[in-house]
């Protein structure tokens, strides 16, 4: 008699795991980010907190499309690192060709979780290259980076994006106005 073949099931707690694993495998930090998200935010929001950046790139960070776009794009630039890509998307990944695209759109798939404000953060950061970004963009040594940077500044502008819904909810409610939910708001 053949065999039960046991269903697939994703383990949650697994990718969560391998996401910070590997973020921090690849030299990134979530102080890293948060700073990011406080560079974005703190014009708006003169007392926002390094904290509170903290606490919202870890609630991004907990999204599993997050995690899924993050190991996704860790995986494509260390199998470029590698030279395992077929050509010539090996070399359009390994020098960050100006004209490939798909960086940005894995990127695209984190900002959309907390709405359009955070397309404005990204093309921002993304621009600009602060921070951390800086050191993920630095071509002078062996790592690429093709996709995690995007990734870490689609993370700092939807953190950032979180930060100005919840921060509008807080002004409603002092106003004695009911906040309306928003179901990418939601906590986990």
């Amino acid at each position: 008699m053949p065999m039960e073949k046991i269903p697939y099931s994703l383990n949650s707690r697994k990718v969560a795991e391998a996401t910070w694993e590997w973020l921090e495998k690849r030299g990134v930090k979530t102080s890293e980010i948060a700073e990011l998200v406080m560079l974005l935010q703190k014009d708006y929001y003169p007392d926002l907190t390094m904290e509170e950046c903290v606490h919202n790139v870890e609630q991004v960070l907990s999204k599993r499309e997050v995690q899924n776009a993050v190991l996704t794009g860790i995986q494509l630039d260390l199998l470029a690192e590698e030279g395992k890509l077929i050509q010539p998307l090996q070399d359009m990944i390994r020098y960050d060709e100006g004209l490939y695209g798909v960086d940005e759109i894995l990127a695209f798939s984190i900002v959309n979780v907390y709405g359009s404000i955070g397309f404005t953060n990204y093309g921002y950061v993304d621009k600009s290259k602060p921070g951390v970004l800086v050191r993920l963009n630095d071509k002078s040594d062996q790592h690429i980076h093709t996709f995690l940077d995007d990734i870490v500044g689609a993370v700092a502008a939807a953190a950032s994006s979180r930060i100005a819904h919840r921060k509008q909810a807080e002004r409603e409610a002092e106003l004695g106005d009911e906040p309306v939910k928003d179901a990418a708001e939601e906590e986990l």
